[in-house]
């Protein structure tokens, strides 16, 4: 089988073990199942693999990277790094340049995530619900619990017994270490919105020092990987329309928390396919060939 891409056709074959004899550098994003069958597989044939998937995230001894917040742990050339849940990653980028100048506490997050962080499947059936709306239809829903067009519900993941679902505990679990803040107080919220592509989130962010206004906005207009919108006059600020197919999370409605001088409030959106998946693994390995980790021929 064949696939063109970029005007050059690559060919495709079937998963197995010696498929990573002469990799420099494996991708994985087929799910926590393959990650964990395999990736042991891509390592002992000495390929450096950046694995997607849930399998690896929180184990010890793979460093959890998003490569504007802490980018540094690639200097020790590690053979496995684990790409972060998206929302984690958008989250990261936005909260890193405020951390650095007053010191992260707590965060309060609430996550409006698109179809397509459930898949193509998921994309399809919310453009097939939106054409029979159109059409007079009855609604179905069958990749997600609920109708998602003209909907929202709470993030289709089990809730566990602390009353946070998969999602809301990755969310939280995975800033925590992204930042090495083990004790961070984290209060997420994820909810599925009517959207084909790109997750936004509405943040409070409390920091250990007062942090201005202005020093917020400041930092965040410089920091690499964010592009701020935040434009009152227009009331244009961060939307999925907007970050769709950008690379940069968007960062905007940046605004004092009334009474609280330690904490700042804004809102953010990414493409979640891109900074949140596909785009910070190769960021993950462009910074692994500027630390010497990998070839320069990459």
């Amino acid at each position: 089988m064949e696939v063109e891409f970029a005007g050059t056709k690559h060919k495709v074959r079937k998963l197995e073990a010696d498929a990573f004899t002469g990799v420099d550098v494996a991708f994985f994003s087929a799910g926590a199942t393959r990650s964990r069958a395999f990736v042991p597989v891509a390592r002992k044939a000495g390929a450096v693999v950046v694995d997607n998937s849930s399998a690896y995230r929180m184990d010890p001894q793979v460093p959890l990277v998003v490569p504007e917040v802490n980018g540094d742990l690639l200097g020790a050339k590690p053979g496995l790094i684990a790409n972060p849940n998206c929302s984690a990653a958008i989250l990261a980028v936005a909260l890193a340049p405020l951390h650095r100048i007053a010191g992260l506490e707590s965060v309060v997050v609430a996550t409006y995530q698109s179809a397509s962080g459930a898949g193509a499947k998921a994309m399809a059936e919310l453009d097939q619900q939106v054409r029979d709306f159109a059409a007079g239809k009855e609604l179905r829903a069958e990749v997600f619990p609920h109708v998602l067009a003209f909907n929202l519900f709470s993030h289709n993941s089990p809730v566990g017994k602390s009353g946070y679902n998969e999602e809301e505990q990755k969310i939280a679990e995975e800033t925590r270490k992204i930042f090495s803040l083990p004790k961070l107080r984290m209060v997420p919220t994820c909810v599925r919105v009517p959207v084909p592509r790109a997750h936004s989130e509405a943040v409070v962010a409390t920091f250990a020092k007062p942090i201005p206004l202005a020093d917020a906005k400041r930092v965040l207009g410089k920091a690499p990987g964010i592009r701020v919108v935040d434009e009152t006059e227009k009331n244009l600020f961060p939307m999925p329309s907007l970050a769709s197919g950008e690379l940069e999370v968007l960062v905007g409605r940046i605004r004092e928390v009334e009474g609280d001088p330690h904490a700042i409030a804004f809102f953010i959106s990414g493409d979640q396919l891109l900074k949140g998946a596909a785009w910070n693994a190769v960021q993950i390995v462009e910074e692994l060939v500027k630390r010497g980790g990998l070839p320069a021929s990459i």
